[in-house]
């Protein structure tokens, strides 16, 4: 995918060095439209690390994407294995992976969207700790003890059209979600798992510019 040409710039809100890949695009409610995914069978603590180059030790390497819409909405989806659980897509980083490769490749495996360009990135890691209880259970799922993830964050534009969203995604994963919707930041932090509250707070602080 081409990108624009790179830029540095400060974020107001935050004074974090924001990366920019485009320029900018130029109410809280508590009721937002749901779109369900087809049926068919089938913690906190928030740490940053001013290094681009390497995430903290004892963190699985992570991308979080945060995607938006042309009216400045955020996509958010219910997870599949906990109740009343909405959170930005999100997966693990491959061995010698870039980020911004794993970012596209997430969103498309998670949510079937393609369509969509990168607008700006974190250019620093962000952490949360697992609870112990998820933490013993990842460390089943993934023959890995991990503290938490160490996050780079993207802000993503959708530039297709909706019927593209597909929450059985490409094909290639098992689904994680089950319904998704367009929605402002205070919701995305308010409906997200209480351990991944403080990151949510810092990307949406840092991307800011971008959804006003």
């Amino acid at each position: 995918m081409a990108l624009c040409r790179s830029l540095f710039l400060y974020s107001p809100p935050h004074r974090a060095l924001l990366f920019v890949h485009s320029k900018p695009i130029c109410s809280y409610s508590s009721k937002f439209p749901i779109h369900r995914k087809p049926q068919t069978p089938f913690s906190c603590t928030c740490r940053s690390s001013s290094s681009m180059e390497a995430p903290p030790q004892g963190y699985r390497r992570n991308v979080g994407i945060c995607l938006i819409n042309s009216s400045r909405k955020i996509f958010s989806a219910s997870r599949l294995d906990i109740a009343d659980a909405w959170q930005m897509p999100q997966g693990g980083i491959d061995d010698s992976e870039d980020p911004k490769v794993a970012a596209l490749r997430e969103l498309k495996e998670e949510t079937g969207v393609s369509s969509a360009e990168i607008l700006a990135e974190v250019p620093y890691w962000l952490t949360y700790n697992f609870p112990p209880e998820v933490r013993e259970k990842l460390k089943h799922q993934w023959g890995s003890d991990w503290k938490g993830q160490a996050q780079k964050w993207f802000l993503l534009k959708f530039t297709g059209k909706e019927e593209e969203i597909n929450l059985l995604g490409d094909g290639t994963e098992k689904p994680e979600f089950g319904e998704w919707s367009w929605m402002t930041p205070e919701q995305i932090v308010e409906l997200a798992v209480d351990f991944k509250k403080d990151v949510y707070k810092e990307v949406l602080e840092v991307f800011a510019p971008y959804l006003q």
